[in-house]
């Protein structure tokens, strides 16, 4: 994976990539346990998706030159979620499935 070979070709990655538990987070920042405890650490996420992981969620930190990265949270895929689907949700309990038949669903309910 370009993550693992980029970490270990950097010098400045003196920590491993940890598993860690969020412990509190706010708009832009989050503390993460992990093999050490990561305080204030930003959350990278791919461009035009914005998110706060919640407290006890798994997260992935990665050591940077900065002093680490929060690189998400570790996805939990409800069983009803298929390989090659999609599904955006809320702690909210709020939902958007794109399926692989072409149906998108919102709160469970299909829409055309």
């Amino acid at each position: 994976m370009w993550i693992s070979r980029y970490v270990t070709g950097n010098s400045f990655a003196k920590d491993s990539p940890s598993v860690g538990v969020v412990r509190a987070s706010d708009s832009d920042k989050v503390t993460v346990s992990a093999t050490n405890e990561h305080l204030s650490l930003p959350v990278a996420v791919p461009y035009g998706i914005a998110y706060v992981p919640t407290a006890g969620s798994r997260s992935l930190v990665l050591p940077t030159e900065a002093g680490g990265v929060c690189l998400g949270v570790i996805a939990e895929a409800p069983d009803r979620l298929q390989p090659g689907e999609l599904m955006l949700y809320s702690a909210g309990g709020a939902s958007i499935v794109l399926k692989n038949d072409g149906r998108v669903l919102i709160n469970g309910r299909a829409v055309e």
